[in-house]
């Protein structure tokens, strides 16, 4: 019978949904067909599959070929399919033994014969290790591959290697790994910054209850700075989130190396992005900026010049922790689980509030450059700190070893591992009644909170974002109650006055 099946996978946004490759020959014409919802590089493949075919010295089946990539209703795109359905057209012709079942096969073939190495290969060796099957990809992809663990791979340089291996006559060398420890991740010293003590107070809360913040200030107070070292304070990712973060890059094409697998990610994009830039997209959707970011931080510069429309699609992903992206061919869902660090300037010309220069805008100015930023976006940052000029006496002094990133960050860590041995998740996962019952405010304090919005006059969201960064400041005391100082602090850090005078 001119039948034999060979098994690949897809990618569906970071996930690698099995695909199986059937291949049938038949008498007739010369024609070869490949079905199952593929797009346009994959119906291309029949050209590169037919000379990798014939230059590998095999024999190509001159007659009514048909290729089925099932299932039917899932869309395929790229060149991952190529050896298998080389392989499965083999096995049909009985020039290679019928494929094992334990085996998958993903790579692109060029005309040579010769693999390529395909994007996204990352999702689909995590999907093979768990289904417990043996994947075999061009060698290019061995070292990304090679981040799973537990995880039995073959890297093959040429598809007559593979089919030598299927035949048994010479073997591919298993991947194996070399056990070495893991080195350390160093980031920026978030003592590097002279003074704003208050500035890096924030970012300590921030990065122990996984908060958004927005730091407003003049040109050249630190903004950029503080942003920057932020990833040094969060703790180190564990072996899941950081294969989650590779599996995005490796969407994307990013260069994987395993000297930044536990590595915070952190996105600057510029502020001319487009929303689809942001948030992924395209007729066949991609993640991100906001996905590259899983798990890491966003750091936004100078926020007002980005287009309205572009920040308020970040509304969603903000509360959701994910983004989906429907187009009409599909939808995909990407993970967006990341802390955005926001600066800006407090008016047009930067000097607002300055002590060493006077500002020019006049109030139509300041309102238009304000209005620039909705509420509801506004009420999506927990805190909203402002980053002032330093004295000459301070940025002469010298610096001091003093509160550095390591010592800091061994409070967030401590503060975060009291988070989860609570309530199993950070403080900004906390929504209604548990956020209550954990926050457990006398009478007294209920009052005095409730009288405080009234005269800020805030939103119902910024009630429970104040409640959840003074549980944060607790924390970071090691308090299981809620004090007036904590929730002073937090609404003092929510309700600077972001509109005009």
């Amino acid at each position: 019978m001119n039948f034999a099946v060979a098994q690949s996978r897809a990618l569906c946004g970071i996930h690698a949904p099995l695909v199986t490759v059937e291949a049938h020959i038949t008498n007739g014409l010369s024609r070869f067909n490949i079905v199952g919802l593929p797009e346009a590089a994959i119906k291309e493949s029949r050209d590169r599959v037919r000379s990798a075919i014939l230059t590998s010295n095999f024999e190509f089946p001159y007659q009514r070929l048909t290729i089925n990539l099932a299932p039917a209703d899932l869309p395929k795109e790229g060149a991952r399919f190529d050896l298998a359905i080389a392989l499965a057209i083999l096995a049909a012709t009985h020039q290679i033994p019928a494929l094992a079942v334990e085996y998958e096969f993903i790579g692109e073939l060029a005309l040579s014969g010769e693999l390529r190495g395909v994007s996204g290969i990352l999702s689909a060796a995590i999907a093979a290790q768990q289904a417990k099957k043996i994947l075999i990809i061009p060698e290019q992809n061995t070292e990304e591959a090679a981040l799973v663990k537990d995880l039995c791979f073959y890297p093959a340089k040429h598809l007559l290697d593979v089919c030598l291996h299927l035949k048994k006559l010479k073997s591919l060398a298993p991947y194996t790994r070399i056990n070495t420890a893991a080195t350390p991740t160093v980031y920026p010293d978030l003592n590097e910054v002279k003074g704003q003590n208050s500035a890096k107070r924030a970012l300590v809360i921030a990065a122990a209850g996984g908060h958004n913040i927005l730091m407003s200030g003049p040109p050249g107070t630190g903004k950029t700075m503080l942003a920057t070292r932020f990833p040094g304070l969060l703790p180190q990712l564990t072996q899941q989130q950081a294969l989650e973060v590779a599996a995005v890059k490796s969407l994307r094409g990013l260069e994987l190396l395993n000297a930044d697998f536990y590595q915070r990610p952190f996105r600057a994009p510029h502020h001319t992005s487009s929303s689809v830039a942001l948030v992924g997209g395209g007729s066949m959707p991609k993640p991100g900026e906001i996905s590259l970011a899983h798990h890491g931080v966003l750091f936004m510069d100078e926020l007002p010049e980005f287009d309205r429309k572009v920040l308020e699609v970040l509304r969603e992903p903000l509360e959701s922790g994910f983004i989906n992206i429907s187009r009409a061919q599909q939808q995909m869902t990407y993970p967006a689980e990341f802390q955005l660090i926001a600066a800006m300037n407090p008016c047009p010309c930067g000097y607002l509030g300055s002590r060493k220069k006077a500002c020019r805008c006049s109030v139509q100015q300041l309102q238009r450059y304000r209005a620039k930023l909705s509420g509801p976006f506004l009420d999506r940052m927990d805190l909203h700190i402002e980053v002032l000029d330093l004295p000459e006496t301070i940025l002469l002094k010298t610096l001091t070893p003093e509160e550095n990133s390591e010592t800091l960050r061994t409070q967030v860590v401590q503060a975060q591992a009291r988070q989860h041995e609570r309530q199993g998740c950070l403080n900004k996962a906390l929504t209604g009644k548990i956020l209550e019952t954990h926050c457990n405010l006398t009478t007294t304090l209920q009052a005095w909170l409730q009288q405080a919005f009234k005269q800020f006059q805030l939103s119902a969201r910024a009630y429970h974002r104040t409640l959840k960064v003074a549980r944060t400041i607790a924390d970071l005391a090691q308090h299981d109650d809620l004090d007036m100082i904590h929730l002073t602090e937090a609404l003092n850090l929510h309700a600077v006055n972001l509109n005009p005078p």
